[in-house]
């Protein structure tokens, strides 16, 4: 069958792009730019929450811990505990649940204390994830893009692009989309952890909220999407699986850069959905 050309669907959305999709139970696989490196955003918390629920596995801390977050001097972001004004009592598991289902950037900050960036690293070396690495967690993402930007509040010019160390791959939390979709595999297959730990993985990523980006290209009741997004400045993207009612089930990784810095990109967020389908109808014709 005639491959589809996916580049083409970024640049109809005026975007600049790369995908992987693979049918884990097959190994069938296509793909654009699939090995390139890429900069995660918040897609770091998907091996975060991998990570967590392998020490909850081996007795490291235990999910139901309580943690006390303080009203100050929390990272900030647009959802969750970041959001919030007053202190809270979660316990760790919970807040997985709103680093992941909501991106929360104060939730998933807590726990990457918890679990350690060193051990996240450790994870993903062992899985034999080499070019995965986790540089920093989200304060010290949000950090960075304001010392380059100078004054964060300002609206963003085009031409401080090249400057922000968070953009580029070298620099910052990075992967390609070839291996997140194998970490997908991994979690999907009960090879990340237990069977157990990546059931309790895979309902945290079914449950994430946005339906814009992955999902919008699969508008069925009876097709479930799991994923996890991730946006910076010019940045859209989301990995997830895609799971068919005959049994199909596919993992895909898409992610996209605008030319454009304006805060709501519609074109780029419905772009990771039409490459997505694309990609995935291809396969299930294949």
């Amino acid at each position: 069958m005639r491959r589809p050309d996916l580049a083409a669907v970024f640049r109809a959305a005026a975007v600049t792009g790369v995908v992987h999709a693979v049918d884990l139970d097959t190994g069938a696989e296509v793909g654009v730019g699939s090995d390139e490196p890429v900069v995660l955003s918040s897609v770091f918390k998907l091996p975060l929450l991998v990570e967590f629920y392998r020490q909850a596995e081996a007795g490291l801390l235990d999910p139901a811990e309580r943690c006390e977050v303080a009203a100050e001097g929390r990272t900030e972001g647009p959802t969750g505990l970041a959001a919030m004004r007053d202190a809270a009592s979660l316990s760790l598991r919970d807040l997985a649940f709103l680093m992941i289902t909501v991106s929360d950037n104060a939730a998933a900050d807590v726990l990457a204390a918890r679990v350690g960036l060193d051990a996240v690293n450790g994870m993903l070396a062992a899985f034999g994830l080499t070019r995965t690495w986790v540089e920093h967690d989200c304060r010290g993402l949000l950090a960075a893009l304001a010392a380059d930007l100078g004054d964060a509040a300002a609206p963003l010019d085009p031409r401080t692009l090249g400057r922000l160390r968070v953009l580029d791959p070298a620099r910052t939390n990075r992967s390609t989309p070839r291996e997140m979709t194998r970490l997908l595999g991994m979690v999907w297959r009960d090879e990340a952890a237990g069977p157990e730990s990546c059931a309790a993985i895979r309902r945290l990523l079914g449950l994430q909220v946005w339906p814009h980006r992955l999902a919008s290209g699969f508008p069925y009741d009876d097709v479930v999407v799991s994923g996890k997004t991730g946006s910076l400045p010019t940045i859209r993207n989301e990995v997830g699986v895609v799971e068919y009612p005959d049994g199909g089930r596919y993992a895909v990784a898409v992610f996209t850069r605008s030319i454009g810095t304006a805060q709501h990109q519609p074109r780029a967020d419905a772009s990771i959905g039409t490459v997505a389908r694309a990609a995935v109808d291809h396969l299930r014709a294949s």
